[in-house]
């Protein structure tokens, strides 16, 4: 039989979990000022190409900054879902809204995974956006390393942490 005190204290604790509401509409309204920065950015270079002669090859730098908003505004609503869904209730199956299933979150290393996966992704389209830009090859060369070695150490991580969580 469980005293009074401690019943009160586990149930104020498991309320406790509320508290990740903050960062979940912090990060749903990050993700919505990337997406309306990032249309923005993209209006305004839809109308630079439009009144430059060509060639538009050098405007291509900021259309890849316009992806780069676009998935970073991703990754933050990927987290948003991930911490409401782990921490709060699930999404799907309670509403009329029904999340795919890659946006369900079972636990932590599923929003981890889903989270260093848009990290990779943002990390490669800023490589092309330096590819793009700069004419020295020994900083792309440089560049293009450090990268893949950030990408590399990631996806090492991803793969041992579902590694070690799949033989428990």
């Amino acid at each position: 039989m469980r005293s009074p005190i401690r019943f009160r204290f586990e149930e104020a604790l498991a309320a406790c979990r509320f508290l990740v509401i903050a960062p979940v509409v912090v990060l749903a309204l990050a993700a919505l000022g990337s997406f309306a920065y990032g249309t923005d950015l993209f209006v305004l270079a839809v109308n630079d190409v439009a009144r430059a002669a060509l060639p538009v090859g050098n405007k291509i730098g900021r259309i890849l900054v316009v992806i780069d908003l676009f998935l970073i505004g991703a990754t933050l609503l990927i987290a948003s879902f991930g911490f409401y869904e782990l921490f709060v209730d699930r999404i799907a199956g309670r509403t009329h809204v029904r999340l795919p299933d890659w946006l369900q979150m079972r636990d932590l290393n599923d929003l981890k995974a889903r989270v260093i996966s848009m990290i990779v992704l943002i990390t490669a389209v800023d490589f092309v956006e330096v590819l793009v830009d700069s004419s020295d090859g020994l900083y792309i060369l440089e560049r293009g390393a450090g990268v893949a070695l950030v990408i590399g150490a990631l996806t090492a991580y991803v793969r041992l942490s579902h590694r070690m969580h799949s033989d428990d």
